[in-house]
Formats: C-alpha cells, sequence, structure tokens
C-alpha cells in the first residue's frame, strides 16, 4: 500500500484553497491551517468598509470547506516558525505539524512606504477586521459631524490602484446621494472624498483610455483627484503632499501596496523584491523543493500581480505538482493564463481589460464586474445575499439606499 503524502497548507486565502481542493481530489492527506477561522473574499473587502456588504457576506468557514473532503483536516493557527530541515511548521500557540511537503499560501500586509504618521494614522483595507474598523471610523464620525461634535468629514484615499478607486467611487455615491437624505444636519462643505497618486493617472496596469474614463467617472461623483501626487506624511487630521499641500483629512485611507510580513525573513527562505520568497519556475524553493509559495507571498523567476486571478492558479499549480512529486512524477513549470483584469467606479460604471487588447467600461463591464465576483464567492448563501445586497444598493431608492452609519 503506498503511504499518501502528508501537507501542510498554511493559509486560506485563494491559493490555499486552490491548492488544498487539488490536493484533496489527488487524495493527499491535508490539513489547512489559517490564524482565523474563515477565509476571506478580499475583493470586495471595500464594500464592507462601505456598508454595502456584512462582514458574514464575504466570509466562509474553513471548516465548512474542509468538510468537504475525508481527507481534508482544519486547525486554526498562527505560523511562528518554518523548520525546512525537519520539515516541521510550529504555531503561536505551541503546537506544531510535520509534513512531508508544505504549501505557504499566507499572504502579505500592509506596505506602509516608511511614510511618517502612516501606520499610526491611517487605516487600511487588507483584512476582514480592517475593514470592520473603517466601517466603525466612518459611522462614529459621521455621526459626530451631524451631532455637531465634529466640524467635519473628510476621507483621503491614499493610492488610485483598484482597491482605492473602488473605494472612492463608493464612498462619493455615498455622499452625494444618500447623505442628503439620511444627515440632513450635515453640510456639503463638511464632507468630501480626495484621492491621492503618486502616478500622473489611476488604475496604471490599465490602457490611457481607461485610465481616462475612470478618472471623468471619479470626478463625475465628487472625487477630487491629486493625481502625481507623493504623500510625505499623515498627521491625525491631514495628508501632507511633499510639495507642501496640506489635505485635511479626518479618515485616511491606506490603498497604497502590500509587502511580505517580517516574520517570513526568520523562517529561512530565500527573499526577493517585497519580500517575496524566490522560487523555481514549478513554484518550490530551490534548496527545499518539497517547500511550495503560491499567492502574494511567491515569487517566480517572472513574478506576477498580487491579485486573485494568479493566486488561484499558482494554487491549483502547486496542488497538482504535489501530487506529482509524491508519485515519483518530475515536477512542471508553471505558467500563468492571464484573464484580464476589471475594477469598478461606482454604479453603472467599471473598466475591464482583456489580455487580447479588448476593452470595455460602462454598464456593461460593470455588469460582468457583479457576475464575476458573485460566481467567485464561497457558498450559495453568500452568493445570493452578494446579488441581493448589490441590487439593493444600487438599484434601490436613494432614500432607503445602504450608507455608512448601517
Amino acid at each position: 500500500m503506498v503511504q499518501r503524502a502528508r501537507v501542510v497548507v498554511v493559509g486560506a486565502g485563494f491559493a490555499g484553497l486552490a491548492a488544498t481542493r487539488e490536493l484533496a481530489k489527488g487524495g493527499a492527506l491535508v490539513t489547512l491551517v489559517d490564524r482565523h477561522p474563515y477565509a476571506t473574499f478580499q475583493p470586495l473587502l471595500y464594500q464592507v468598509a462601505t456598508a454595502g456588504l456584512g462582514t458574514s457576506d464575504v466570509s466562509y468557514p474553513v471548516r465548512t470547506y474542509t468538510a468537504k473532503w475525508p481527507n481534508v483536516r482544519a486547525r486554526r493557527a498562527a505560523l511562528s516558525k518554518v523548520l525546512p530541515d525537519e520539515r516541521r511548521v510550529e504555531f503561536e500557540d505551541g503546537t506544531g505539524l510535520d509534513y512531508d511537503y508544505l504549501v505557504l499560501a499566507t499572504g502579505v500586509t500592509t506596505n506602509w512606504l516608511n511614510v511618517p504618521g502612516s501606520r499610526e494614522n491611517a487605516l487600511p483595507i487588507y483584512s476582514l477586521g480592517d475593514a470592520a474598523g473603517l466601517r466603525r471610523r466612518l459611522q462614529h464620525y459621521l455621526e459626530d459631524t451631524a451631532a455637531g461634535r465634529r466640524k467635519s468629514m473628510h476621507v483621503v484615499v491614499v493610492g488610485a490602484g483598484a482597491t482605492g478607486v473602488e473605494m472612492a467611487g463608493t464612498l462619493a455615491e455615498l455622499r452625494r446621494r444618500t447623505l442628503p437624505l439620511t444627515h440632513p444636519e450635515v453640510r456639503p462643505a463638511q464632507t468630501s472624498v480626495t484621492l491621492v497618486e503618486r502616478f500622473d493617472f489611476v488604475l496604471a496596469p490599465y490602457k490611457p483610455r481607461l485610465r481616462d474614463a475612470a478618472a471623468k467617472a471619479l470626478r463625475k461623483r465628487g472625487v477630487n483627484l491629486r493625481l502625481g501626487s507623493t504623500v510625505a506624511s499623515v498627521e491625525p487630521d491631514a495628508v501632507v503632499l511633499q510639495d507642501g499641500t496640506r489635505l485635511p483629512s479626518d479618515v485616511t485611507v491606506w490603498a497604497l501596496g502590500v509587502t511580505a510580513p517580517p516574520e517570513v525573513g526568520s523562517w529561512g527562505l530565500p527573499q526577493g523584491k517585497g519580500g517575496r520568497v524566490t522560487l523555481t519556475e514549478a513554484l518550490n524553493v530551490p534548496e527545499h523543493p518539497e517547500i511550495f509559495v503560491a499567492g502574494d507571498l511567491s515569487g517566480p523567476p517572472s513574478p506576477l500581480p498580487q491579485l486573485a486571478q494568479p493566486a488561484i492558479q499558482m494554487g491549483k499549480h502547486v496542488g497538482k505538482q504535489i501530487i506529482a512529486a509524491s508519485k515519483g512524477l518530475p515536477v512542471r513549470s508553471f505558467s500563468y493564463r492571464d484573464p484580464g483584469i476589471m475594477a469598478t467606479v461606482g454604479k453603472a460604471e467599471a473598466v475591464l481589460q482583456l489580455p487580447n487588447g479588448m476593452t470595455m467600461r460602462g454598464l456593461p463591464a460593470w455588469l460582468a464586474w457583479i457576475f464575476i465576483h458573485v460566481a467567485y464567492l464561497l457558498g450559495g448563501r453568500n452568493r445570493v445575499s452578494v446579488l441581493l445586497n448589490f441590487l439593493w444598493r444600487y438599484a434601490g431608492p436613494r432614500r432607503t439606499a445602504t450608507s455608512v452609519t448601517q
């Protein structure tokens, strides 16, 4: 009887879940480990932060996911050590697991870029806790403004990638469409949404015509664009630019980038740009071929964007290669199939770019964006709930539209 491979997958993000699925189908004995008891659908965190969705809409229990396969177990624990020579991982609670193969899909963390005051005074939007915290801050400050306890409710979003654009566009729509009805005490001059970007355009990976369309749609919604502006520091009540401009900011949202957590440096694995683990073409560590890395932490010879699709495809590839290696077969190089990129600006406005050069914007792109995001959610309940919430937020009457106070 052939002994089945023991595989530990650390991280229940897109990459970790995809790897677990492939390993489970291949018959491996899998333990899926994550510091949280749930998996998070990160592309919709900005909807949680702006109260369009609840936390349960974008999260799914890890144990419910692993219950699909009898050869998969779930474990809630935070990784503290990787001991490659011993083929063992240890956790913060003092326990550990031995493995034949290890998949590291822990993801990354907020990159503060050494900007003074950013860590202390800005709010990230990378995790479910981040989104919920930002939502509470927006709620409390808005109520304080309405009651006269605060003078203003100005929001500055730093970083005009997809997350920053989506966040700014949604907040601007709420400011213009919902707040005049739900918070008539707040004057328009007391609120604003500003998007700061060091490039002279938004959505850097997109073609110029889509960038211009997105910028135009943001301005139409009332977003103040500060393009070609670099942040020098973040203060409790302002964002200071390198040219000395001081932008009033009651809430600063940091959507500027990600980097590897500092603890990765203690794992004894080679690291490259952004702290990513240096890998072979097959996505395993050169000195320890039994260790694979997938997702945002992965640093293959040809680095990929830190997005959902690359993570999913890397996870599937890693799972298949471990099954092959456990059978004595050679591992194959990873090849990324680019499905395109998309971002939404607000109601009936999105941009979509396919690898063949085809582009789409406006209502058709927005409907495609909704369909694709709903399709990738885990669980039928989540899909139905998110779809209904989208319809209610964007098609319901203005006076009952979800606001950040819910």
